[in-house]
């Protein structure tokens, strides 16, 4: 049996591998926090893969949701990652239901390829970005109401600017995120992005779905003054990492239809820098 030091190693270890923008912001936190942001990161990130795989059907996630129920009653599946989710959760008295939640959220993508509303849209983001940042914010500690409200703003200006980022791999995947009556609004025709095939409507339609994103990252700032401040440095680094793709997105002329557009690693470490800074 995994024991709960083991397991949080493992945690972490997948976090270090796989998290490329959240793990920058969370070396500035405690180690209990890290560790269980880890934990945290690591069930997302096997949600999502189990989705991804080559052929992926809902069976293995209605295994994972039974491994879930099972690990929060305290029985341990085999996999190593439970005992440290597991103790996380407990300790910080995240609600349950979030999980399965997320959960619903990517079955979904095994369902359907499109979107049609925005309305659909934001369930989709709530549902796989703004779960994780209502539970962050447990971690984080808050005593404030309304950081719950905008934690889920967060997760969804962060699940926007990965669509951004994402067109053309997402339709290499047969998958559509953008809301289906908004690309018909601007008569954008989604066939051509897994081709590269942009045009100046393709721009403007993503000036308009980046303009929306940004109003979420600016409605959901005053969150970095509810959340407990030995954590604040954390949540303002992370934060300024995925505003910083999102300028990067618009400052490329939107072209992520020929290339995948990153912020460099010299860039993310700049910032927690001055998220140090700043917190002092």
């Amino acid at each position: 049996m995994t024991s709960l030091a083991e397991s949080y190693g493992h945690c972490r270890a997948i976090t270090r591998a796989r998290a490329k923008n959240f793990y920058y912001a969370f070396v500035l936190l405690d180690a209990q926090r890290r560790d269980s942001i880890c934990a945290i990161y690591a069930f997302m990130r096997r949600c999502d893969d189990l989705s991804d795989e080559p052929g992926a059907t809902e069976a293995p996630l209605h295994a994972w949701r039974g491994d879930l129920r099972a690990a929060l009653a305290g029985q341990m599946p085999p996999d190593p990652l439970w005992p440290a989710f597991a103790d996380t959760v407990r300790r910080y008295r995240i609600p349950a239901h979030y999980f399965e939640d997320h959960i619903d959220g990517v079955m979904s993508d095994l369902r359907r390829s499109r979107i049609e509303t925005f309305d659909e849209l934001r369930r989709y983001c709530y549902q796989v970005a703004s779960i994780p940042g209502l539970s962050l914010v447990h971690v984080f500690g808050t005593r404030e109401p309304e950081a719950l409200e905008l934690a889920e703003k967060c997760g969804i200006a962060f699940q926007l600017t990965n669509i951004l980022r994402d067109v053309r791999e997402d339709a290499e995947n047969g998958r559509v995120y953008l809301p289906a009556e908004e690309l018909r609004a601007f008569a954008v025709d989604p066939a051509g992005f897994a081709s590269g095939a942009e045009s100046p409507r393709f721009r403007e339609m993503m000036r308009f779905q980046a303009e929306r994103a940004r109003r979420y990252y600016d409605e959901s700032r005053p969150l970095l003054d509810m959340v407990d401040r030995s954590c604040r440095a954390s949540l303002w680094a992370l934060i300024e990492i995925y505003s910083r793709l999102l300028d990067r997105i618009a400052a490329s002329g939107f072209d992520v239809l020929r290339r995948r557009v990153r912020v460099p690693g010299l860039v993310k470490s700049g910032i927690v820098i001055r998220s140090v800074l700043w917190k002092s």
